[in-house]
């Protein structure tokens, strides 16, 4: 037992908890919904990067390398200066979705490296040009370039050249809860001595400007070595070690730059004020506020580093810094101590390292989220009431939301906001280092103040109304059983229960919202896949009508047996769960049903000519076409698949009798279940929307390397439709669908969204998850073709082993010690300062496994994590 699994396992909360402190601000909440009063929508615009320095935000803070306490009262973070930046480094920058050719993207450089789960070690390295950051040449070079050509990113820029940057690591240490250390350790790579600016910052978050009364919060200066809080915010002192000045301002917003109303006086932009613009009147001689820095000036020779270090305390330390060295290189220690148990059977030092930086990806991804939606709607008291249009628009009908919380996010910087869908495979690999985390993320977002009244979850903030695919079936159970096997054998069937509930609320929303007319066909939407059909699914048709979807009844489908097999757990400790898993049972067949035989005219979903899976559009005059789309969309009919041992069905008469019934009295949904002889198992149930023939025809299209199959795992579309495009003849115009490798070609559903043919790890490794269980019920005599035409046959188990090592390729060394995932650069692959750094991107091209769309999400992408955990320890 290591110290930091003893940590989890104590699992204290509050205050006197060690993940009180956290990772928790968010890399950028300007640009956000929640900071958007606009009376259109216009996030982007209405809170621009350029306010960001100068203006108060409402619901949050953001910060490089930021940590805060839970509730995001008290925040700590990094600032920095070359000398020649226009502006003082205190966030991250970034392109808006209009700006950008290929949408939102940041625009900078950095690294999470480490962190454990209960926040007692963190890490993260932030790259810093020596050159004046080029802000105007990254926004006018991208507005030039058309959606076909690549995005123009900072290392394209020139402004690395000559290995002209710094490397700033951060590190937090927490000696106990309440009691953290900060060190920023700054190495000079260029050639020639160069001067930095740190300044640490401290800041209160602004939480008295929005209700008048409210009290606020102070800093203020002691001895010119430390910072005192006041009143109590958890935290009693912020110590500074070595020769700094103290500088002391207002988190207020500078109503003369933004508004031309006022003066200035002490605000938010003070420090840039006062350190790049020399203005000495813009921080407060009285050393007193609720932003407060410490701003060392140092000169480091050509690599040559510095190293600074704060330690910031709910008590008051008379030598903070006597103990500083050797608590850190403890929790250090402790933190190897962790990942060596977690990572015993796994040989390769370089998986182990891709792995524990997708780890430490997941916890710094974590952020402190908070959105009232009746008090955005109404405005505050203490500021102007919002446009009259806003209690009609964005989000309006969600007056129940009221989020403020821990939520594990998908990107801080690109999606600083939860999306239900991608939380659920989050939590996948946190149940490997945290399952109490994971558990509480799914429970989180079924609570009364995320979840409708009518059982529908939240889907994101841009539109919470939009409908992700109901994952969470699957991830409470996935994540219970992981959680099982990490505890010996004993499940925690209170977790179990308590979010079953509150899922067949949501399950029932899905039957009622969604099956437009009744027959167990679903239609949902874009369901997560943006641009991977002809439509924007989710929006109004051209030619009118609706479509039948093929991914949102396949994921109706599975989620009818995820819930069907939580019910058989919780049948095995309290049998009227039996009746519950029945019902589940019958819908799953009513659902496959559907899907093989819809229409009496054969325009059903599943096409025998081509072997796959399409959705159909429904015209208004009754007329129904195939979309003939070869797409993810005709392989999610994989993922519902559930195998019943006998052992179970023994101990579960009710429903063993309810289902033996099925087999005798409906043949017609008998022939969708079949069983397997095993000698000395009985029988094997299989529950599948793919029956033998079937399946192997699915495999054999998506085996097929000139058409799903690439070297780094499954692609979005087929590739045959680079050569074969899918063209829909609308009101005398063509609408196209093309394969496109990586970034989008089309802004058809949003800038950086494309599903037509790149690498997406969630899709994979539910993939991989459902191979595996349709080997366990056929076994070792059912092989199949892989690749496709290639004459090598392979047990379904050992496709899903070949697909797993084709994604986690995307990430390690291959025989010229190169990371694919870094093909866009070249330069990278040999460079000691940059090739053993892993971003964790949103999805990678589908010919060459490079890196695509947001360059930080971990989220999903962290599957990765546990798609290199040998299986046995799973």
């Amino acid at each position: 037992m290591n110290k930091e699994r003893e940590r989890l396992l104590a699992n204290v909360s509050g205050p006197h908890g060690w993940k009180h402190w956290g990772p928790y601000l968010s890399e950028r909440q300007w640009g956000t919904v929640r900071e958007d009063y606009s009376a259109d929508g216009t996030a982007w615009e209405y809170f621009p990067h350029d306010h960001a320095r100068s203006r108060a935000y409402r619901w949050g803070e953001d910060g490089i390398a930021g940590v805060s306490d839970e509730e995001q009262l008290v925040c700590l973070s990094l600032g920095l200066w070359n000398g020649r930046d226009p502006i003082l480094k205190e966030r991250l920058f970034g392109l808006t979705n209009a700006e950008g050719n290929h949408g939102e993207d940041v625009k900078e450089q950095y690294f999470y490296l480490d962190a454990t789960p209960t926040h007692s070690y963190l890490k993260m390295l932030y790259k810093y040009p020596q050159r004046a950051y080029p802000y105007a040449d990254l926004v006018d070079e991208n507005a030039r370039r058309g959606a076909a050509a690549p995005e123009y990113e900072l290392l394209d820029t020139g402004v690395f050249a000559e290995d002209r940057y710094f490397d700033v690591f951060i590190e937090y240490a927490q000696v106990e809860p309440g009691d953290l250390l900060m060190k920023i350790t700054a190495w000079n790579r260029g050639p020639d001595a160069a001067s930095l600016h740190v300044i640490p910052q401290l800041v209160l978050r602004n939480t008295w400007s929005w209700e008048p009364g409210t009290i606020k919060p102070s800093l203020r200066s002691v001895d010119d070595t430390a910072i005192a809080i006041e009143p109590d915010l958890g935290m009693s002192r912020l110590y500074v070690d070595g020769n700094a000045q103290l500088l002391f301002t207002e988190n207020e917003s500078n109503a003369e730059r933004l508004w031309s109303s006022g003066r200035a006086g002490y605000v938010k932009d003070g420090f840039h004020d006062y350190i790049v613009g020399s203005r000495r009147d813009r921080v407060n001689p009285a050393k007193t506020g609720t932003k407060a820095a410490a701003w060392f000036q140092e000169i480091i020779p050509s690599g040559g580093r510095i190293e600074l270090r704060l330690r910031l305390s709910r008590r008051c330390q008379a030598a903070p810094f006597d103990d500083f060295d050797q608590a850190l290189s403890l929790r250090r220690i402790e933190a190897d101590e962790f990942y060596a148990d977690l990572q015993k059977d796994m040989v390769s030092a370089d998986e182990r390292a891709v792995q524990r930086q997708a780890f430490a990806g997941m916890i710094w991804n974590k952020q402190f989220y908070q959105l009232d939606i009746p008090r955005w709607l109404k405005g505050d008291p203490g500021q102007s009431p919002p446009p009259e249009a806003r209690k009609r628009g964005r989000n309006s009908e969600w007056k129940n939301l009221n989020n403020a919380d821990i939520v594990s996010m998908p990107d801080k910087w690109e999606y600083p906001w939860y999306a239900s869908w991608d939380l659920a495979f989050h939590c996948i690999p946190f149940a490997l280092i945290d399952a109490e985390f994971a558990k509480h993320q799914l429970v989180l977002l079924t609570r009364e103040w995320y979840m409708r009244p009518n059982g529908q979850l939240p889907a994101y903030e841009w539109a919470f109304s939009d409908v992700n695919p109901p994952v969470h079936g699957w991830a409470a159970w996935r994540v219970y059983q992981i959680d099982r096997k990490q505890n010996g054998g004993k499940g925690d069937l209170e977790f179990l229960e308590r979010v079953f509930h509150k899922l067949m609320l949501n399950f029932t929303w899905w039957v009622n919202q969604k099956d437009n007319a009744g027959r167990n066909i679903f239609q949902g939407g874009f369901l997560g896949l943006d641009n991977i059909g002809v439509f924007d699914r989710s929006s109004r048709l051209p030619t009118g009508g609706y479509i039948n979807q093929s991914d949102g009844t396949s994921w109706m489908a599975m989620y009818a047996l995820n819930l069907m097999r939580i019910a058989l757990e919780l049948a095995e400790h309290n049998h009227v769960y039996e009746d519950i898993a029945s019902k589940f049972f019958e819908h799953f067949l009513n659902i496959a049903e559907a899907m093989s035989s819809m229409y009496d005219d054969d325009v059903g979903l599943w096409d025998d000519r081509d072997k796959f899976f399409y959705d159909v559009l429904n015209l208004p005059d009754d007329v129904r076409v195939r979309l003939r789309i070869r797409s993810m969309v005709g392989l999610i009919p994989l993922f519902a698949v559930e195998t019943l041992e006998p052992e179970l069905l023994e101990r579960l008469p009710g429903f063993r009798k309810r289902l033996e019934w099925f087999l005798a009295h409906r043949p017609d949904l008998a022939s969708l279940v079949s069983y397997w002889q095993s000698p000395g198992r009985g029988e094997r149930r299989l529950l599948s929307l793919l029956r033998g023939h079937r399946m192997k025809k699915l495999l054999q299209r998506m085996l097929d390397e000139s058409e799903f199959l690439s070297d780094y795992g499954i692609r979005a579309m087929s590739r045959a439709h680079l050569e074969h495009p899918y063209v829909l003849r609308v009101d005398g115009a063509d609408l196209t669908v093309r394969y496109v490798p990586a970034e989008s070609d089309s802004r058809q559903f949003g800038g950086n969204s494309n599903w037509r043919g790149p690498i997406w790890f969630p899709v994979n490794f539910l993939i991989i998850e459902s191979l595996q269980k349709f080997h366990h019920y056929y076994g070792n005599d059912f092989k199949v073709e892989c690749p496709t035409g290639s004459g090598k046959y392979l047990t379904i188990e050992e496709v899903a082993t070949e697909l797993s090592h084709r994604l986690s390729r995307i990430f390690l060394k291959n025989a010229g010690g190169e990371r694919p995932v870094l093909r866009q650069y070249p330069q990278l692959q040999t460079d000691p300062h940059y090739r053993d750094y892993i971003p964790f991107y949103e999805f990678f091209d589908g010919d060459n496994g490079r890196g695509a769309g947001a360059s930080h999400q971990t989220g999903w992408t962290g599957l990765i994590a546990k798609l290199l955990m040998p299986r046995a320890n799973d």
